[in-house]
């Protein structure tokens, strides 16, 4: 792939100073980084003008497209006003209507909301108040989590115990807690004849029968609702989030939902809780928070865990803090996304636009090598026969000489794009994933 100077200048300026993200730096000697110049809406543009079709909506982040002219307005306006301050014993009118709105949204009564800059750091605040909680309640014998086989929770320490994906796991086993981990509901672990909701409550069940053994020492169960994204674009029934809360609540154990990747209208509804009809005592939120513009995150919980930790003792608080907490600039950014929401229906928006796609999609459906096609809202995945071990980056490759941005995880081709994806965006998309699977093995 020939380059302009000023991009091969960038590439080597990179190659030398950045060391990027979930990258193996040595593959950059023969595969290009690629520079960035600006973005608008769903494309990303290089400084020689070719386009990127952003379908993975940069890390799953990007809602409504890059340079929204809504968000953009909306961070002029607070940079005249207020870029940071403190939150301890200061606070700020941004920070205090994200609060209140979220509370309005979420399910159930989560009142209360504490914010970091990044979703494992919203994991890590969980985990602590679930822990902290348990202790300030006389049952500090409540030390133990767990969460779903192939689970992807986040790679700070105490996220990454809870994550259940090798790759990023093994290397850090000695620094980390040990975790328990019981079956996924991923609906294609059904034995042959059965349906998603009954395998759902099949693993149910068997979650019900670890804890009748270990409840006493389990703090909390952490869960991804309906998509375990990391773990592959593993779908399950609603039906296992509505049991889990009730095995919960009999075994007094803490839910924790990680809506961090499946939030903010990715599966349908504005939380994938929603559609279980349950409220957990943790909901982690980041990624669409700010619709993709600044890192922001946040965990609500309700008053009963709020209330353990309010006393004239300082040690029983909870003193977790991070520099940037309640960014003022980020709960604007936050702001704006929700008022786009709210002001567009972009969530009854968004299933007519799902099922055009899903209709779309029956080549790709159809093709020999597709296997598992699934959908759960804004997110399509299938899986890929017969994929070579390198398959992943192979099909990474193809599709950026094709404009668009895909990353495989493994043999699973997924697609998250931002909402504001049109038809002819979508065709786009659909042509050069058939003519990748073709071409990649």
């Amino acid at each position: 792939m020939k380059c302009s100077m000023r991009n091969q200048s960038l590439i080597d300026r990179s190659r030398a100073a950045v060391w990027h993200p979930c990258t193996q730096m040595k593959q950059h000697e023969r595969l290009p980084i690629i520079p960035i110049s600006h973005g608008q809406g769903v494309w990303l543009y290089d400084f020689e003008g070719k386009r990127y079709l952003d379908a993975i909506s940069s890390w799953w982040v990007n809602l409504f497209g890059h340079a929204n002219p809504r968000i953009n307005a909306a961070l002029r306006a607070q940079l005249e006003q207020l870029e940071h301050v403190i939150l301890a014993g200061f606070t700020h009118a941004p920070v205090i209507e994200l609060s209140e709105r979220l509370s309005q949204l979420a399910p159930g009564n989560l009142g209360h909301c504490f914010y970091a800059s990044d979703g494992a750091s919203a994991i890590e605040i969980a985990l602590k108040m679930s822990f902290h909680f348990w202790r300030n309640s006389g049952q500090s014998q409540k030390t133990e989590f767990i969460s779903l086989v192939n689970a992807y929770h986040g790679e700070t320490l105490g996220a990454l115990s809870v994550t259940d994906v090798a790759l990023f796991k093994d290397t850090y086993a000695p620094l980390l807690r040990q975790s328990h981990q019981v079956p996924s509901p991923d609906w294609r672990l059904a034995a042959p004849g059965e349906s998603a909701e009954d395998y759902a409550l099949r693993c149910a069940e068997l979650l019900a029968q670890y804890l009748e053994q270990h409840h006493a020492t389990t703090a909390a169960l952490i869960v991804e609702p309906l998509v375990q994204c990391a773990g592959g674009m593993a779908m399950h029934h609603p039906a296992y989030l509505r049991r889990a809360r009730e095995i919960c609540d009999q075994f007094q154990v803490h839910l924790i939902a990680d809506e961090i990747a499946v939030g903010f209208g990715r599966t349908g509804t504005l939380f994938a809780c929603e559609q279980a009809d349950i409220a957990p005592d943790f909901l982690c939120l980041s990624k669409g928070l700010t619709g993709g513009y600044l890192p922001l995150s946040a965990v609500l919980t309700h008053d009963r865990i709020y209330q353990a930790f309010y006393h004239d003792e300082t040690a029983r608080g909870f003193l977790h803090s991070h520099s940037y907490t309640g960014n003022p600039l980020a709960c604007r950014a936050a702001l704006a996304t929700l008022d786009i929401f709210e002001q567009d229906q972009v969530i009854a928006a968004n299933r007519s636009k799902a099922a055009r796609f899903t209709a779309m999609m029956q080549p790709l459906r159809e093709h020999p090598r597709v296997r598992h096609f699934r959908q759960t809202g804004m997110i399509w995945a299938f899986d890929v026969a017969d994929a070579a071990a390198d398959f992943s980056q192979h099909f990474y490759q193809a599709a950026l000489q094709r404009g668009l941005l895909l990353r495989p995880i493994g043999s699973t081709v997924y697609f998250m794009p931002p909402y504001v994806l049109d038809e002819e965006n979508m065709a786009e998309l659909i042509q050069g994933s058939l003519v990748c699977l073709d071409a990649c093995r």
